[in-house]
């Protein structure tokens, strides 16, 4: 398989220099960018000579190793007596403002598309280069040809390959080295644990296949290594070049981390890199206007011998390794992690890389590339983050403070500014007359806002320009956080089709407006495109056709579910059939579901987590239990914990404890996944009501999108993302094979039909209970026929 590199990969690393020129202002993002490239190629099309989105691919040989160097030319036109490439780029800059190092660029992407329409014509000695120039802004369309000989243009290549023969000759040791090494790589563990091997199987088969696969893995399994280890050896046959290893928490990328390292210590070699969100790893010293930050400052004059110097030196590249050759070569660390991942073998990073819309890895995800596969981790979490990441809100709250401290700035600049905002407030007002009008607070719509996007669009697209001109002040960072917010707006209207709804509320006199992306499947589906495959997974996803549906993977994926490859006696699942939560029963049931909690803790001493579908339900809970039990050792979750917190709670949670303690925890919180509590450090697990989330206007209105779609609106906007909850919080007893303990569901909810059907297999074996006597012999027949051992 030959190497892929990209035109603009390649004109922009050798010929990029000077310094790191933040773009955040900008509403030029590569969504509108491919707009306005398809309105003006569209108006060329009425030429039947001129073909737009042009592939073009040439083969080069360095170093006993064959390269595609390959990209999509936005325009050609070909007749008998010319060749004509176009060139577009957008941007919120004048033309006449550009730098030279910019232009530089653009021209030698287009001289490179002209090397390679010639190298396909032979009949042509020369051809035309066109550099379109869209300024957005005002909409200015600035168009320049220039006439270059197949003589200039070969040279012009050559020498662009011969300035990248070292990164050339570098990527081909590094990948020799890498495939060699995997060659010998051997599984990191004497043997496998009950369901890897069919897991790792089916791994390599999904890659084989090009296709994605959807894996329910019950805990234990060892997930991480379980897919990683198939993947890298899929790797070493070269039938993918890139893996992303994708994951929604910070905890599970360190999982990945460290399986790498066990692989590397068993003879792996590879470049593996974490990225980083920016905001997390910026320096302190980086909190200066970008022409003042040493940092960007002639970076790309200092990024090649920085990259050279770590990838020559580290494999395992963390945050801390980033921060260290950062600091060495005073480059910015965040952009340095995103240049290096470019020669990196396994990148590790968060959902948002891939999915987000907004701060998608571009250098990556333009355009579909098949060295690419993705192995996306605890996977359930992605239902809720891609409905986030593909919404918007906006309100009017900040428009007043902002206009009060723009009047006390006596300038044109700040009058120009009042001037723009104020067209916003406008939208806003009327939206809010509306309502009034009609007597309501609130409103739905099928309709996109499309007055209050234009408006935010051209508010946007002024703010690009005059910001640049303003001196920092406490009112420019106010303004540029209204900026950002409808930014996101905007570019979120763009995407706005049939699986959107549009939320107006008139809340304590301010007005919010929300774009409600209900069903992100279509979204996530072309995100999983973009490479050879997927396979996404975890713990939890019963029933499997509704994560494939919500998922983008209905028809074009595989689906596989392991067995838990633990003792599926050393848990007792309990359902007390005699307990009501729902919100009329609650105040009848306190007293049972206090009485049952104790009966679970009295027959052993240990660690006890209990579980709520709220704060307010597990204050009220914890209270009456305290006043009942005040001899009983408790603690709780608060809504507010950072790291340090969170570490001082679960150190509680000690080995062959003395005293029985009870830690009282929200379903869907920082508790109910991701922590790994082995042994006897936890015994039992109680988990009050089916956690349904909260009734609200959003969750009913994705109930009723899926009502009219598939009939399934309930389970797909209450049932299924509670029982989510309950399952990840039920995972938290079994973590090894020792590990024995008592599962108890309080909710005769859990024992109909609706509620088992979705039990994983591992459960098959629970009990109703049907009194609280009957619960108290349960539990303790359970712990008088085992005699537990850590």
């Amino acid at each position: 398989m030959s190497a892929k590199i990209g035109i603009r990969q390649l004109v922009e690393f050798v010929l990029r220099s000077g310094d790191l020129n933040e773009t955040k202002n900008s509403q030029n993002t590569a969504l509108n960018g491919a707009r306005i490239h398809r309105k003006l190629q569209k108006s060329r099309s009425k030429n039947s000579d001129y073909e737009s989105e042009v592939y073009l691919k040439t083969d080069v040989s360095m170093n006993d190793t064959d390269y595609i160097i390959s990209g999509r030319a936005d325009g050609i036109e070909a007749t008998k007596d010319k060749l004509t490439i176009e060139e577009i780029k957008t941007s919120d800059q004048a033309f006449d403002d550009l730098s030279d190092n910019t232009l530089e660029l653009y021209w030698g992407q287009v001289k490179v598309y002209g090397y390679i329409l010639l190298q396909e014509h032979p009949e042509f000695d020369h051809v035309t280069l066109r550099l379109t120039y869209f300024q957005v802004r005002n909409q200015e369309i600035t168009s320049q040809d220039q006439i270059f000989e197949r003589t200039d243009l070969t040279k012009f290549f050559q020498s662009l390959i011969d300035e990248y023969e070292y990164w050339l000759v570098l990527r081909a040791k590094l990948r020799k080295t890498r495939n060699d090494s995997i060659k010998e790589l051997k599984f990191p563990f004497p043997k496998f644990r009950t369901g890897q091997h069919e897991l790792a199987a089916a791994v390599y088969k999904t890659i084989y296949l090009k296709k994605r696969l959807f894996v329910e893995a019950p805990t234990g399994t060892g997930k991480t290594i379980s897919t990683l280890f198939p993947a890298i050896k899929a790797m070493g046959e070269e039938r993918v070049q890139r893996l992303f290893y994708l994951t929604a928490k910070q905890s599970t990328r360190q999982v990945a981390e460290e399986s790498i390292k066990l692989m590397a210590s068993k003879g792996l070699k590879l470049k593996s890199i974490t990225l980083t969100a920016k905001d997390k790893i910026r320096f302190p010293e980086e909190d200066v206007p970008p022409e003042e930050n040493p940092y960007m400052i002639g970076y790309y004059d200092r990024l090649k011998p920085a990259l050279a110097d770590m990838l020559t030196n580290v494999d395992a590249i963390t945050r801390e390794v980033i921060e260290k050759y950062a600091r060495k070569h005073t480059v910015d660390p965040f952009e340095f992690s995103l240049d290096a991942s470019l020669f990196c073998d396994v990148i590790i990073c968060d959902y948002n890389y891939l999915f987000d819309p907004l701060v998608y890895l571009q250098r990556f995800f333009i355009e579909k590339d098949t060295d690419n596969f993705f192995l996306i981790d605890e996977v359930h979490n992605l239902v809720s983050r891609s409905r986030d990441m593909y919404s918007a809100e906006v309100s009017d709250e900040k428009i007043a403070g902002l206009l009060k401290m723009a009047r006390k700035i006596k300038t044109k600049a700040s009058a120009d500014f009042q001037t723009e905002l104020k067209k916003v407030r406008k939208i806003f007002n009327q939206m809010k007359k509306s309502l009034k009008e009609t007597d309501l607070t609130e409103q739905i719509s099928s309709e996109p806002p499309d007055k209050l996007v234009n408006a935010m669009g051209k508010f946007d697209d002024f703010f690009g320009e005059w910001a640049n001109e303003q001196k920092p002040s406490d009112f420019l960072d106010a303004a540029k956080d209204y900026f950002f917010t409808c930014l996101t707006f905007v570019k979120i209207g763009a995407l706005y089709d049939d699986t959107y709804k549009t939320r107006v509320v008139l809340e304590d006199k301010k007005i919010i407006v929300k774009q409600l992306c209900l069903d992100p499947s279509h979204f996530i589906d072309e995100s999983l495109n973009l490479g050879l495959g997927a396979v996404l997974f975890s713990a939890t996803l019963s029933p499997m056709d509704y994560y494939q549906s919500v998922l983008g993977g209905i028809d074009n994926s595989l689906a596989y579910q392991l067995p838990s490859p633990f003792p599926v006696n050393n848990q007792n699942i309990l359902i007390t059939q005699y307990i009501q939560t729902t919100y009329k029963q609650r105040p009848f049931s306190q007293d049972s579901i206090v009485e049952s909690l104790f009966a679970l803790i009295s027959s052993k001493t240990g660690n006890y987590l209990f579980f709520f579908p709220s704060y307010g339900y597990l204050e009220q809970i914890k209270m009456a239990f305290q006043n009942k039990y005040p001899d009983v050792k408790t603690m709780a979750q608060t809504n507010a914990m950072d790291n340090d917190a969170r570490s001082d709670f679960l150190a509680q949670f000690k080995k062959d404890p003395k005293e029985t303690l009870v830690a009282f925890c929200v379903l869907g919180g920082i508790f109910s996944e991701g922590i790994d509590l082995e042994g006897n450090r936890l015994i039992g697990v109680a988990i009050v009501s089916v956690g349904l989330p909260g009734l609200s206007a959003e969750n009913n209105l994705i109930r009723d999108y899926y009502n009219e779609a598939n009939g399934h609106g309930f389970e797909y906007a209450y049932q299924m993302p509670g029982m989510n909850n309950v399952l990840q919080a039920a995972g938290r007893l079994i973590r090894s094979s020792h590990d024995q303990g008592i599962i108890l569901l309080l909710d005769q909810r859990f024992a109909s039909f609706r509620y088992t059907k979705l039990f994983p297999p591992h459960w098959r074996n629970y009990q109703r209970i049907n009194s609280l006597n009957q619960l108290t012999q349960t539990v303790d027949n359970f712990w008088k026929g085992r005699n537990y051992e850590d």
